[in-house]
This record gives C-alpha cells, sequence and structure tokens, in this order.
C-alpha cells in the first residue's frame, strides 16, 4: 500500500514507523527540514519538505497513485485542506485528518464531512480520545494503563507488582491451575525495561509490570489476585481547564453515578469558558502547582488527581505536590515517553501518552479487513489487536496449541457466539470467532498474515 502521512512529529513518525515496518511505501511530508530528516534518515520511509495542503507538494510525494493520505499536522485547518486537495485534485481513496478544535467535532456540524463538502473518512480527535483514557484510568485506579476490548466485555490492565503481591515467584501455568475459573490472562511482562510476552513456565517478580487480559466481571478479582485494591472513585481533582480537562468534567457530569469532580484551571480566560461550560463542576482558577489552592481544592478528601495540562513537567510536579497534600492517586498526561520512566519513583500511579492514543486510533482505521481494534503499548513496542477470525484464515479451525504464533504473540481472550472465553491450548478457533491477541512490534505483520488481515487497501 502507498501511504502519504502528512506531519512529521511524534504522531507522524511512530505511523510511519509502523507502516514501513510492514513493507508500505510511505512518504513523510513536513515543512520542517529537520523532522524529514529525522524521518528519512531513521525510517525506512521517503521524505518531502513542503506544506502539505499545497497541490505541488502532494504531487511530488506521489499523491496521483497514492492507496491513502494520513494529515496529522499541527493545524486542523491544514489538515482539511490536505484531504481537499487530495480528493478533489488526485482522488486519493481514503483520508485520515486529526482534527483538534471542537467546533470542527460537534455532532451538529457532522455532516460537513460527506465527501461532497470535506471529503474526510475519518476524523481522529485527540482530546476525545485522551479523555476516553483518562476516564478508564479513573475506571482502574491500581493499574497504571488499561484499555477495553470485544465491546467492553473485556479489558486490558497494565498492574505494577509490588513486594506484597501475594502470587509471586509463581510460574504462571500454576495461577492458571490455582484460579481456573478466573477470566484472566497475562500477556505481557515488562523488566528491566524489556518487553516480553511470557510463557507458561514464567515466573512473576517484584517490580515487574505485566499486562492482564481480563473479563470485564473479573477485573476486581483479578486485581485482588495481584495485590491490588479496587476503590470506587467518586471525589477528583483535574488540574488543567483545556479541551482535555473539560472533555473528562463534562464525561464525568454525564454519568449516572455521582462523581464530584474541581477543575484547577491557571489561564484566567480558559477557566472562565470551563465555568461557563460545566454545570455542576467547581472551577477555580490559579496555580495548580499552589499549595493553598490544592488545599481549597480539598485535595486531601480527594480519590484521585487528574493532571492534564499541555505540559508534562507541570503535570508530573502537580501530581507529586497533589500526593505530598494527601491525595491517594495521581494520574498523568505525558506526551514524552522518555518521561515514563520516571513515573514510578515519583509516586505517579498512572499515565496516559496521547500520541500513543491518537497512533493506536489511527492504526484502527489503517488496517482493514476485520481488524476491529487495536491498542499500541509503551513506545510502540507491542500492539493489541483484536479481530474477527476469517473463514480463510490459517488458524481457522486450529486449536490454540497448534497455530504456529511467533514467541512474541500471545492470545489474550477469545469471543465465541457472542461469550468471551480464556483461550486454552485446547481451545478450537473457528471461523467468526473474535479474538485478541498481544503481539510484540517484530512480529505484527506475521500476526496480520496469519490472520489475512493486510493492511492492503480494499
Amino acid at each position: 500500500m502507498k501511504v502519504i502521512i502528512c506531519g512529521a512529529g511524534q504522531v507522524g513518525w511512530q505511523i510511519a514507523r509502523h507502516l514501513s515496518g510492514e513493507n508500505n511505501a510511505v512518504t513523510v511530508v513536513d515543512n520542517n527540514p529537520d523532522l524529514v530528516a529525522r524521518a528519512t534518515e531513521t525510517l525506512d520511509v521517503q521524505g518531502i519538505t513542503g506544506n502539505a495542503s499545497y497541490p505541488d507538494v502532494l504531487d511530488a510525494a506521489g499523491a496521483r497513485d497514492a492507496d491513502m493520505i494520513i494529515a496529522a499536522t499541527f493545524s486542523d485547518e491544514v489538515n482539511m485542506v490536505t484531504c481537499q486537495v487530495a480528493h478533489s485534485v488526485f482522488a486519493v481513496p481514503r483520508k485520515i485528518a486529526r482534527l483538534r478544535a471542537q467546533s470542527y467535532l460537534n455532532a451538529i456540524y457532522s455532516d460537513l464531512y460527506r465527501r461532497d463538502h470535506l471529503p474526510i473518512d475519518v476524523v481522529i480527535s485527540p482530546e476525545r480520545e485522551v479523555a476516553e483514557a483518562a476516564l478508564q484510568r479513573l475506571a482502574s485506579p491500581a493499574a497504571f494503563d488499561t484499555e477495553s476490548f470485544l465491546g467492553g466485555e473485556m479489558q486490558l490492565l497494565g498492574i505494577q507488582l509490588d513486594e506484597d503481591c501475594p502470587v509471586l515467584n509463581t510460574p504462571l501455568r500454576q495461577l492458571t491451575d490455582l484460579f481456573s475459573t478466573l477470566r484472566a490472562t497475562v500477556v505481557g511482562v515488562r523488566r528491566d525495561k524489556s518487553l516480553i510476552a511470557p510463557e507458561a513456565g514464567d515466573q512473576l517478580f517484584a517490580h515487574d509490570q505485566i499486562y492482564l487480559a481480563t473479563h470485564r466481571e473479573d477485573v476486581t478479582r483479578s486485581m485482588e489476585i495481584f495485590g491490588k485494591t479496587h476503590k470506587k472513585q467518586e471525589r477528583v481533582v483535574i488540574i488543567g481547564g483545556g479541551n482535555v480537562g473539560l472533555a473528562v468534567a463534562r464525561a464525568l457530569e454525564s454519568r449516572t453515578e455521582r462523581i464530584r469532580a474541581k477543575v484547577i484551571e491557571k489561564n484566567r480566560k480558559c477557566a472562565e469558558i470551563a465555568a461557563d461550560s460545566l454545570e455542576r463542576t467547581i472551577v477555580l482558577n490559579g496555580d495548580g502547582l499552589n499549595g493553598d489552592l490544592l488545599q481549597e481544592a480539598n485535595i486531601s478528601r480527594a480519590d484521585a488527581v487528574l493532571a492534564v495540562t499541555d505540559d508534562d513537567k507541570t503535570n508530573m510536579l502537580a501530581a507529586v505536590r497533589a500526593k505530598a497534600e494527601g491525595c491517594p492517586m495521581a494520574i498523568c498526561l505525558i506526551n514524552d515517553p522518555t518521561l515514563i520512566p520516571l513515573m514510578a519513583p515519583l509516586g505517579i500511579d498512572a499515565y496516559i501518552n496521547p500520541r500513543a492514543t491518537t497512533v493506536s486510533s489511527i492504526l484502527r482505521h489503517v488496517r482493514h479487513g476485520r481488524v476491529r481494534q487495536i491498542y499500541s503499548i509503551g513506545d510502540a513496542e507491542a500492539e493489541v489487536i483484536e479481530a474477527q477470525v476469517l473463514s480463510t484464515s490459517p488458524i481457522a479451525g486450529q486449536m490454540v496449541r497448534d497455530i504456529g504464533f511467533p514467541e512474541g504473540v500471545l492470545v489474550g481472550a477469545i469471543q465465541k457466539n457472542g461469550k468471551v472465553e480464556r483461550p486454552k491450548g485446547g481451545t478450537r478457533i473457528e471461523e467468526g470467532d473474535v479474538i485478541v491477541i498481544f503481539a510484540l512490534a517484530q512480529d505484527v505483520a506475521e500476526v496480520e498474515r496469519l490472520l489475512q488481515v493486510s493492511i492492503t487497501f480494499f
């Protein structure tokens, strides 16, 4: 497949990294020559320097025979015009745009994105993706990472194992025997900064970070088995009242169960906009790093603090300050993946990487066939893929133990006739089943081959 990626920032670079690694012809376009040079020097891609919305720049990038264009520059308007030019001048079949301004995303204006108006096939909203990720973190407060699959029936949980975890030094095979009714599977383990797909004889140790695929109804029991308590979040303080913080506060207000939220926003104009937009949420204008203001927000009585300003370091410091003031749980928005290893030493419980959520969302729409969802783990170290099994797939009709999955691949869950099961060696995968697979980055292409879900555009 021939893909043009407009915007060579972190999101564009990560998408280019994924697609070029899977033998697609990728061209990256950006008006910053340094970003283009970084992409061409580190990835197997072509690079064009110029404004992505200019017809001559898209022509030079190969738009005349491109299968897809992904517009992920920092400007909504450039992304929109890029898709329009790609459609009107070059008839590019598939167009994906990242849009951040909430006005463009308002449901009452959804007719804007028809082929006879603005021909964008898929609109990606980082703020909405991040807000949803934040809500999922709040729903699983003891997990540092979480994502739902199979229509919400399966949950992926990232759990940091502490010294008092009751199942340390126990082979995973034995855990399966001990908790035979538990619908949960350890699909990934990060140890000493290295992420692996564990085998049945592997043991878990203190300070390991594990990724657990568990049935929605077994989340609380799973957390308890791994030494975590599941506490309902009733009071939340949100530091940062921009698009993300406002989206989270609105979502909390719309929930049937009552969650009391307070928003702290430093910029007075943003604080006024947030206050006008929210009905039951208290908005405080001031610095989230100010101890007196945190006390005014009753941070010591809050169940969680969510730091979602547009500055990573401010989020980290605000989270540390809030915990020092007595808040038991802190969640941070972190754009720079190199800062993530600092989370644990600083006592920050969970993080949200907006670039990873955006990359996951874009990949979900790039991969065709029967792939229904993709979640990118860490710094694009692995993917969790939800896909429906086709009749022509090599794995259809085979038992899990007989499938030639690479070493870095594990089946986390299988949905048969609407019922979610924990996969076992003797489980037979049939046409129409929906499976959730954990795959290290280097093994994703082989997983897609086994599923017969290629990236080839249809």
